[in-house]
């Protein structure tokens, strides 16, 4: 790999971002102030949710934040690319592999999602407060978490971005992305799900619960939630998983 040249790619990503910074910044920061100001402040303010609720909601918007940015920044991005700008074909010109520009395109992905996710404690501890209780007892494991939930939204994206056309789009998010997220444990712990035994083994495949579970076991470990060695095993095998379909469809739509 030239190591100048996918440092280069990054960079020009970074320069487009920087002069959308104010879309950027909307589109990152709005969706998960939004999340923690109506579903940790307005239902639990209003009575309708206990005050614990909020401590156990800020894993899921963390979790629906991270995957929303990752796979919009690098799915979106690509459908344009190929379909319409074609500027992926001066990407493909750069003296380095085909697999390593859609790496880079899942790097750039995955720092958005991380930024994305980071904000939504701060945002929550200054709405949410007083109320919010947060043990991050293991840092490492916390950002051991954040880091495999933010590779899993940039991979999907690039095995979306090069699955989906652009008239399916909307498609995408109606019948992929919006499912995950109801059935992603983002609004209740996997245990909740313990009065419907089947529909509790069935989003086990949903790699969103893992994502949810995981960031609340490191975040508000005294919920419950799924095992550790489960869920970093899960989301590991969803990364790799997302990557190699990601690379083999990008592969195959760069030399078409």
């Amino acid at each position: 790999m030239n190591g100048k040249a996918f440092l280069a790619l990054l960079a020009r990503d970074a320069h487009v971002a920087r002069r959308n910074l104010v879309p950027l910044m909307f589109q990152t920061f709005l969706q998960p102030l939004l999340f923690v100001f109506i579903f940790g402040r307005v239902m639990v303010g209003s009575g309708y949710m206990p005050e614990k609720y909020k401590s156990l909601l800020l894993p899921g918007i963390m979790a629906i934040s991270m995957v929303f940015t990752g796979v919009w920044a690098v799915a979106m991005p690509l459908i344009g690319e190929f379909q319409f700008t074609r500027e992926i074909e001066d990407r493909l010109l750069a003296p380095i592999d085909i697999s390593w520009v859609a790496i880079e395109k899942v790097v750039f992905g995955l720092i958005q999602a991380c930024i994305a996710g980071l904000v939504v404690i701060p945002l929550a501890w200054l709405i949410l407060r007083p109320g919010l209780e947060l043990h991050v007892a293991n840092p490492l494991i916390f950002a051991c978490i954040t880091l495999l939930v933010a590779s899993f939204s940039a991979c999907g994206g690039l095995a979306l971005g090069c699955s989906v056309d652009q008239q399916h789009i909307g498609l995408m998010f109606s019948m992929v992305l919006t499912p995950m997220i109801f059935f992603g444990c983002t609004y209740y712990p996997w245990s909740a799900l313990s009065n419907f035994p089947i529909l509790q083994k069935i989003v086990l495949i949903n790699p969103l619960a893992y994502a949810s579970e995981g960031l609340r076991a490191s975040l508000v470990p005294q919920f419950p939630h799924l095992s550790l060695a489960l869920i970093l095993a899960a989301l590991a095998a969803f990364d790799l998983f997302f990557l190699v379909v990601g690379l083999k469809r990008f592969q195959k739509k760069a030399v078409s």
